[in-house]
């Protein structure tokens, strides 16, 4: 419901704000390189998810339409925020990296900080981009070769050296829908053949954060870059931004014209993949997900479940079973639903299943 001051955005705002940005409310004409710029890129810790996201949020999407940017080199593989590979355009590639590379270095630090004690990171990152520029290899490849100059340490904490201090981008068939193996990795100058930005200020990538999930407290946007100390930036930025508060008295900063739909806009069922950034860019995700569902979505290994939406909240979870030439799209709804909403569901699902199984030869929607 609408708070009555118009300073202070509601659950329902943010939630339709959010869609709006993220492509949801309605499919997008962008094209695909566009709109995984427009999303500051897609999290792509499996190959198949940005897929099924560029799916659900662009008109006539086909595999071909990714895929091709992929084996062109359009867009690439690495990590990024949070230390979490994404799918990039190749052009947000060089130029975030060099903004992230501190949080970058200071995950490093806290994951291996013991197990490389004594030991000089830029000697080991600096053979590491050697080796993969020499010939593309696998993390464990990788960590291998630098065990024979350090036979003393871990090869998993010293391929994470060049993980993390060296941009490795993922090379096809890694990144293909359906296609399976290991990533090899080679560095971004390499496979772009152009070299990093030079700017290190985040102040350009939190603006474009904001068209794509906010509005946001400082919190948020730190939360989904991995970056600390962001409200430096905010501070700089604060003459093209716009403030409001959320219910709970927070500040949430916003682009000063960027669409805030009104709470009761009407909003479709959506089915979004695994990792989607939508559910991971938010300090407080009570605008799409209530946190008591959100031990059904986050696994304790890492996983986040494919979901769909209801009117604009996370409703259950979905998954494909394949066997043979029959595919099966299995719904689990948090609660029960409305039959309207079961019928939009099913709907949806048949493209989905048309799109994610489409060499089925016969498909069918189960609800759970």
């Amino acid at each position: 419901m609408a708070t009555g001051d118009p300073d202070v955005l509601d659950r329902r705002t943010l939630n339709r704000s959010l869609l709006a940005r993220q492509l949801l409310v309605e499919r997008s004409a962008m094209s695909a390189a566009q709109a995984i710029g427009h999303l500051v890129g897609m999290q792509a810790q499996a190959p198949n998810p940005p897929y099924i996201g560029l799916w659900t949020r662009l008109a006539g999407f086909r595999v071909d339409d990714l895929a091709g940017l992929v084996k062109s080199r359009e867009v690439v593989r690495l990590v990024l925020m949070r230390g979490t590979i994404h799918l990039v355009t190749a052009q947000d590639c060089l130029a975030l990296r060099p903004v992230l590379r501190g949080a970058l270095e200071q995950g490093l630090k806290g994951t291996f900080g013991r197990k490389l004690e004594g030991i000089d990171p830029a000697e080991v990152a600096a053979l590491g981009r050697e080796s993969v520029e020499k010939e593309p290899l696998t993390l464990g490849g990788l960590g291998s070769v630098l065990a024979e100059r350090w036979p003393d340490r871990d090869p998993f904490a010293l391929a994470n050296v060049v993980r993390n201090l060296v941009p490795l981008v993922q090379v096809p068939p890694r990144g293909l829908w359906g296609e399976s193996g290991q990533a090899v990795h080679t560095t971004a100058e390499s496979w772009l053949g152009r070299p990093l930005a030079t700017a290190v200020a985040p102040d350009t990538m939190v603006e474009r954060y904001l068209a794509a999930f906010g509005p946001a407290t400082v919190k948020d946007i730190q939360a989904w870059s991995g970056m600390t100390r962001l409200a430096d930036a905010v501070q700089r930025l604060r003459p093209r931004l716009r403030s409001f508060r959320d219910e709970n008295g927070l500040e949430l900063v916003d682009l000063l014209d960027a669409p805030l739909p009104d709470a009761d806009t009407p909003v479709p069922v959506r089915f979004l993949p695994e990792f989607d950034n939508i559910l991971l860019s938010h300090a407080d995700r009570a605008r799409i997900l209530a946190e008591e569902q959100r031990k059904l979505v986050f696994t304790r290994n890492g996983l986040i479940k494919s979901t769909f939406l209801v009117d604009g909240f996370v409703s259950g979870l979905w998954r494909i079973e394949q066997q043979r030439k029959a595919a099966t799209l299995v719904l689990e709804p948090f609660r029960p639903l409305r039959r309207q909403d079961r019928d939009a569901l099913a709907a949806e699902g048949v493209e989905l299943l048309a799109f994610a199984a489409a060499s089925a030869t016969t498909r069918d929607i189960r609800f759970g």
